[in-house]
């Protein structure tokens, strides 16, 4: 009561004395702020927080959880790990950005060797190198991750976006690549892979499974690519004969981007407007896909011969069998082949080309005395709905195109799914683990 008798001098004193404290205190908070701003603006450019990652992934131990801020950080050198069982998680993969741009050493952006690694809710972009490459590693997790070379398709790109080679128990989940100078996704070598619900795009193969077995690749959209989905068998390498693959429920659309890949690359060999090619490799089950618009082929079966590369690997085999391609839905490809032996075929059978084009070089012992592919070693085409096919006869310069189906009517058992140990344990930290909150 005692302020209300007060003389009116002494309230408006007390009252400017206020808006001063109150105007004095906007000023620090906003002093404060901008501080902070400067900080978090210095995290993404300085050296703190890539020195920071690199000793929490150096210092890790088994069940580590390294949890990374949402940001836009700079790093300038390959960051690697040799732990067992690490996640590496980000707040997710436009959030959570790594980026490498003027990157000064290393031939990738994160380099892992170990086992049971997860990497979820991050971005790599502009890697000098590879983006991730996993090397040798059991249970590899790489869930909603975007790598992306930022200036498009560019033959000075990283050659491979997600990059397990050599790995058992490969899950590829929900994630984004763009612009790799060879395959976006790239599996190789490696044995129970499933690779699902991902988006691949300028980039020169946008899926590539290679010399591995027991593949599922399915719901993923390849489009833009040189080439949508690549099944390869390729030799000398050190595992060999892969084969078992499911290619299922994909959508593979106008993968029409000039080839931009090192002329020292396999995936410099595949034609611009590539949907699908299946190569060398055998057992592969192709249905439920979507495969439209492709220039050059929607789907493409072809032997190892279609690449004009010598063999010198005594052990490797080089053609295609027990495929089955059935129940797709093609439409659009064809219009306008890219490579020259594509463009010489076209010449010799008209456009736009058939969506389902087979080379038809086989291993003379597959044949029977009636000179006809039996058993296992054909190639099965049904229920395609209106997709057309031909036999182009590569081994004869297409001197003897065959258009009928009537030698591929046939069918194989279903080709058991990939089961992979824990998949539905995405969100647990393992037992026992550390969680590392915040690399800035």
């Amino acid at each position: 009561m005692g302020q209300l008798n007060a003389p009116r001098s002494n309230r408006d004193s007390q009252r400017r004395a206020l808006a001063l404290v109150i105007a004095v205190a906007g000023l620090l908070a906003g002093i404060l702020s901008a501080c902070r701003h400067k900080e978090e603006a210095d995290n993404t450019s300085g050296v703190s927080f890539e020195k920071k990652l690199q000793e929490r992934l150096i210092l890790a131990t088994p069940g580590t959880v390294i949890d990374l801020p949402e940001g836009h950080f700079h790093i300038s050198r390959v960051l690697s790990l040799t732990v067992d069982n690490v996640t590496l998680r980000g707040k997710g993969m436009d959030k959570t950005v790594l980026s490498f741009k003027g990157q000064t050493s290393g031939s990738a952006g994160l380099l892992v060797t170990a086992n049971g690694f997860t990497a979820e809710d991050l971005a790599f972009e502009d890697m000098a190198g590879d983006g991730v490459k996993i090397n040798g590693g059991i249970n590899v997790t790489l869930r909603r991750v975007r790598a992306e070379w930022t200036k498009g398709p560019d033959r000075g790109n990283g050659s491979y976006g997600l990059y397990p080679v050599q790995c058992k128990d490969v899950l590829i989940e929900d994630s984004v690549v763009k612009g790799a100078a060879d395959a976006g996704i790239y599996v190789g070598q490696s044995r129970q892979i499933i690779v699902r619900r991902n988006r691949v795009e300028q980039n020169v193969a946008g899926i590539e499974i290679e010399n591995s077995r027991y593949a599922d690749v399915d719901d993923n959209t390849a489009t833009g690519n040189t080439g949508g989905i690549l099944v390869f068998n390729i030799p000398d390498l050190p595992v060999k004969d892969g084969q078992y693959a499911r290619v299922f429920n994909n959508r593979i659309e106008a993968n029409n981007t000039a080839n931009f890949g090192s002329s020292a690359s396999m995936v410099s060999k595949v034609p611009s407007g590539t949907g699908l090619m299946i190569m060398a490799t055998k057992h592969v089950d192709v249905f439920g896909n979507t495969i439209k618009d492709n220039h050059t082929g929607n789907v493409m079966l072809v032997s190892f011969y279609a690449t004009d590369e010598p063999i010198h690997d005594a052990a490797y085999d080089p053609y295609e069998s027990s495929i089955s391609v059935h129940n797709n839905q093609m439409s659009g490809g064809g219009t306008d082949p890219a490579s020259l032996k594509v463009k010489v075929l076209a010449l010799a059978i008209g456009k736009p080309l058939p969506d389902i084009l087979y080379d038809g070089v086989v291993d003379p012992k597959m044949k029977d005395s009636a000179g006809r592919v039996v058993g296992e070693d054909r190639i099965c085409i049904q229920n395609n709905g209106a997709a057309t096919f031909v036999d182009f006869d590569a081994a004869e310069n297409y001197r003897h195109p065959d258009r009928s189906l009537t030698a591929h009517n046939c069918s194989f058992a279903p080709l058991d799914p990939v089961d992979l140990p824990d998949e539905d344990t995405s969100e647990a930290v393992p037992s026992g683990g550390t969680s590392t909150n915040g690399t800035n």
